[in-house]
């Protein structure tokens, strides 16, 4: 190639090549360590990100694990709201954020929660891994039980509360999963994280006001929590939903480590959601329970299994680029029963032209009981000859 092609050929890569990031919208400049925003609605899809597999230190974010273990207790019928429990002196002297009780009392796990999640209490916080976990020590080892189950896989604690302690450590991205699991598992106490205002009953009004400021700027905005630390700096996982003309109640989830103050880290969290809401538009290819597709089965008591999701197969997409999107589903071939319900068999890939854009797993709408013996024989018969 002579040096007049070349010359004429370079400009016109670089050309391509911008067009083609350009289909991408670019997130703003965010002043944190790190950043995430995902799409809940769209099967939490990630929207913009930095650092998110860094190490940090989750300061107060780490309440949201302990009052998971107490949703989980609620629910599992160990303890109930109205129950009321011991203030420990060592609840009692805990440093940092307080909701001030004593050991005088006796305080209902409804406002033990409130004081945890609204003042962001250690002393309640103490309070309630006392009394799930018997001790702090086995509520912490209830802690890091539930992230391995839930694939933290780089988060570890050595406290419920959250104040610095060696090796009390976790990424972004486990707090992403922390946080869309609370939601998804127990939306009946979601509404705790948008109180803006709470104190106990005979105890002062200093820090009775929600730390994150964003539930007092954006009616959209119903969560989550706030954090900070001397090392960990200021933090904010937020959350907000806002109704859209093809699709409603579309949420997204901000977590923003490692800012400055706390002016910034609710400016850097409302860029974040307003951008996100902005630069993307959701886009609803299939409602909840609908099968995607409904591939031959062998060996089971059906011949087919329809795949889909028991919630509305929601894709974010680069504002104007709808029509530019293409499906396609990736399973294993062939289906061999049982399927039980709920079941992960596929993928349903989401691509922008011929870009992969989002993965969403495909999970069996029924269960299929595997054929009795003569089925079963015919089926590998019928497989042989495929």
């Amino acid at each position: 190639m002579n040096r007049f092609a070349k010359a004429l050929i370079a400009p016109l890569f670089a050309l391509l090549c911008f067009a083609a990031a350009a289909q991408v919208p670019q997130p703003p400049e965010i002043a944190a360590r790190s950043y995430l925003l995902l799409d809940v609605s769209a099967a939490n899809q990630i929207l913009a990100a930095r650092d998110i597999d860094s190490p940090v230190e989750p300061a107060s974010l780490t309440k949201l694990m302990t009052q998971y273990l107490v949703f989980d207790a609620l629910r599992a019928k160990k303890i109930n709201l109205q129950q009321t429990l011991p203030v420990s002196v060592r609840a009692w002297k805990m440093p940092g954020s307080r909701m001030f009780i004593d050991p005088s009392m006796q305080v209902p796990v409804d406002d033990l929660i409130k004081g945890m999640i609204v003042q962001s209490g250690n002393d309640a916080t103490v309070a309630l891994a006392e009394g799930v976990g018997g001790t702090v020590d086995r509520f912490v080892q209830l802690m890091n039980d539930q992230a391995k189950a839930l694939g933290m896989k780089s988060t570890t604690y050595k406290n419920p509360e959250g104040l610095t302690e060696p090796g009390h450590t976790t990424t972004a991205r486990d707090l992403s999963i922390l946080a869309t699991r609370l939601m998804q598992d127990f939306p009946e106490y979601l509404h705790y994280y948008a109180i803006k205002k709470y104190r106990y009953q005979g105890t002062p009004t200093a820090n009775d006001t929600n730390r994150n400021m964003l539930l007092f700027r954006d009616p959209t905005v119903d969560g989550l929590k706030t954090g900070h630390t001397d090392a960990a700096g200021y933090c904010l996982i937020a959350t907000a939903k806002r109704d859209f003309p093809n699709l409603k109640g579309r949420r997204l989830l901000s977590i923003v480590l490692g800012t400055s103050s706390e002016l910034a880290r609710a400016n850097e969290s409302q860029k974040l959601l307003n951008w996100g809401y902005t630069a993307y538009e959701g886009i609803k290819l299939f409602d909840a329970d609908q099968p995607v597709i409904a591939p031959e089965v062998w060996k089971g008591t059906a011949k087919t299994v329809k795949l889909g999701r028991p919630q509305p197969v929601v894709v974010a997409v680069p504002a104007g680029t709808a029509a530019q999107i293409k499906t396609a589903v990736a399973r294993p071939d062939p289906l061999v029963a049982p399927f039980t319900k709920g079941q992960q068999v596929g993928t349903l890939r989401v691509l922008a032209g011929d870009k992969p854009l989002a993965e969403v797993p495909l999970v069996a709408l029924e269960a299929v009981e595997q054929a009795g013996v003569l089925g079963r024989a015919w089926d590998a018969v019928r497989l042989w000859i495929k």
